[in-house]
């Protein structure tokens, strides 16, 4: 009996132990500090140095996404990745840009891309 009571306070610790887990990954998900960054859009593998010559920034960066690369925003010497909006970097590839979005390491959840005034 005792036995049992052990393992029915032990499962119960487990539960909570794995619920809160849950609830923290999810809000890592959602966090994310606002910002609003200016740069030139790139691809995550060239950077701020485009290495196909002959090429335009713009069409390099287009080939490199082409090939499986994502698209980048160079700020200054920071490289950042970027989600979403990827029309709108295709429209703007070798061009400054303004992003406003959700920073989270070196990553931008985009919500919005503006050509930089």
């Amino acid at each position: 009996m005792k036995i049992a009571r052990v393992g029915w306070v032990s499962m119960l610790f487990v539960g909570i132990t794995a619920f809160f887990a849950f609830w923290v990954n999810l809000r890592a998900q959602n966090a994310g500090n606002e910002t609003t960054l200016t740069g030139v859009v790139s691809d995550a593998i060239c950077g701020a140095h485009h290495s196909m010559k002959g090429m335009s920034a713009a069409d390099c960066t287009r080939m490199c996404v082409k090939a499986g690369q994502g698209y980048a925003l160079v700020v200054g010497d920071k490289v950042y990745s970027v989600s979403g909006h990827s029309q709108d970097f295709d429209k703007y590839a070798g061009q400054k840009v303004t992003v406003k979005g959700k920073l989270s390491a070196n990553t931008v959840a985009v919500e919005s891309v503006q050509p930089a005034k």
